[in-house]
């Protein structure tokens, strides 16, 4: 019997080499293959291109013709000025024509589309709420907006924004010296120059206070060691805001790291299947070299850090509106294309109660987000406000592009049709700049008194307001920047 096995087994082998050794010779490069010598191909599709998206399935319209916009139900534009309605019209204009054809493309190869990069910088939103430098001097409110608008069309496009303009420009803009700003932010502003923001570490995601980063002073600069984790856009950043411990006042510290600097590596994390286009890195730094020039003077302690946290906070709560935004859209037209059983898919009740949710959801989103815009400019937000709107919007949006996943059925699975991909994109948002249940106990926090975050026994806790305590912000980015 075992011999019987081992004669069988042998055959097998046999056949099955040579049968890749017919497919090795099908596949040999050719000037030109007609198509009987495809089909004669043993294994089925083998060196066969895709058929293109639209003639594989005529019934229904991909996301590379972006749908137009039908997700104002409230007619929310009567909330914002004529100004910024004319910046969501542009950029909207934009994203739709020059990212939407090519982001499959990218988010698939998980590569960054730097092509998309002249027009981004075209919109001239980089800079955001800073004023002068070559930078826009936006509002709050239009800066959000513009955050939502980019992500309607690509998330991975807006994640590139957040980083570059809400942490990395914004840190300058508000701790750096003047000679810092003069000599960064105009580049930055043009996106001549690419900006990152490292902060996150492997040990530190939501405790990044706790950062072991560190700085030690040197004849003529400061030598950084250590490593950092998650750093979108750090493979290619011309300039990187790090944040590290200084070895003798014990405090954290901000430095401007320049790419190319000795000592200072950056790779890519793999794998991800969520904000693909966005290039995540690890940064290792050994003995890297950064002269007194490029610390940044308004970072002491990090505490200082939540300045800036607290407006890129409100940005990070813009991009789950702008993702369930046009999912919805790519839905809508959807449901109105497809059609089984004689009858548009939209003519089914089940279907339009889940368009309904949806399009309910993004009322409320946007109406939540414009609110935090308003509190902010007053002076009045607090940390709890702007975490419970990053919290409620992205689980509220975690729901929405669920329910486009249904509608969608089979090309729900599919990035040509938004969805699947706005799906995968929204996993990292709703854990960045702060988790879920993080941001809910900062929130807790502040209508309780009682902190819950640590351990404390019970002990009540002062409420903080948006200057406050250096504890509120002390949890950031698992992901993505």
């Amino acid at each position: 019997m075992i011999m019987e096995l081992s004669v069988v087994r042998e055959g097998t082998e046999e056949k099955c080499q040579r049968r890749l050794t017919r497919i090795h010779e099908h596949l040999k490069p050719t000037d030109a293959y007609s198509s009987s010598a495809l089909e004669r191909i043993p294994t089925l599709a083998i060196g066969l291109p895709p058929l293109d998206i639209r003639s594989a399935f005529p019934q229904a319209t991909p996301a590379s013709i972006f749908p137009e916009s039908v997700s104002d139900y409230f007619q929310l534009d009567d909330l914002l000025s004529s100004e910024d309605v004319a910046l969501r019209k542009r950029i909207r204009e934009t994203m739709e024509k020059h990212v939407a054809p090519v982001m499959t493309k990218y988010w698939e190869k998980a590569e960054f589309p730097f092509e998309c990069v002249p027009h981004i910088s075209s919109l001239m939103v980089a800079g955001g709420t800073t004023k002068g430098y070559g930078c826009p001097g936006l509002s709050v409110l239009s800066s959000a907006l513009a955050m939502s608008e980019i992500a309607r069309v690509d998330a991975s496009c807006s994640t590139f924004v957040l980083v570059h303009s809400s942490l990395c420009m914004a840190t300058l803009a508000m701790l750096g010296s003047e000679e810092q700003k003069l000599k960064y932010l105009p580049g930055l502003a043009r996106l001549d120059l690419i900006g990152c923001w490292a902060l996150t570490e492997p040990g530190y995601g939501s405790d990044a206070s706790s950062l072991n980063t560190t700085a030690k002073k040197v004849e003529g600069g400061w030598l950084l060691n250590g490593q950092k984790r998650w750093i979108g856009n750090a493979t290619f950043a011309d300039v990187a805001v790090l944040f590290a411990r200084n070895t003798q006042t014990n405090q954290i510290n901000g430095f401007i790291v320049k790419k190319g600097t000795p000592g200072y590596r950056a790779t890519k994390i793999e794998n991800k299947i969520g904000l693909r286009m966005v290039q995540n890195g690890d940064i290792v730094m050994e003995n890297a070299f950064v002269p007194d020039k490029d610390r940044l003077p308004g970072i002491n302690s990090f505490a200082d850090t939540n300045k800036v946290l607290a407006v890129s906070r409100i940005m990070v709560a813009w991009q789950p509106i702008g993702i369930a935004m046009g999912v919805y859209d790519i839905c809508h037209r959807y449901l109105l294309e497809r059609k089984q059983f004689g009858a548009p898919l939209a003519a089914l009740q089940i279907n339009q109660e889940k368009l309904v949710r949806m399009l309910g959801n993004i009322q409320a989103m946007f109406l939540l987000g414009w609110r935090l815009c308003k509190i902010y400019e007053a002076g009045k937000m607090t940390p709890g406000q702007a975490s419970l709107c990053k919290a409620w919007n992205t689980k509220r949006a975690r729901e929405t592009v669920a329910l486009g996943r249904e509608l969608l059925g089979g090309n729900g699975i599919l990035a040509d049709f938004l969805v699947a991909k706005a799906f995968c994109d929204l996993e990292p948002i709703y854990s960045y700049e702060g988790t879920y249940e993080i941001n809910a106990l900062v929130t807790g926090r502040e209508i309780t008194k009682i902190a819950a975050i640590k351990p404390s026994g019970g002990k009540t806790k002062t409420t903080a307001t948006s200057e406050g305590l250096e504890e509120n912000f002390a949890f950031i980015k698992d992901e993505s920047t």
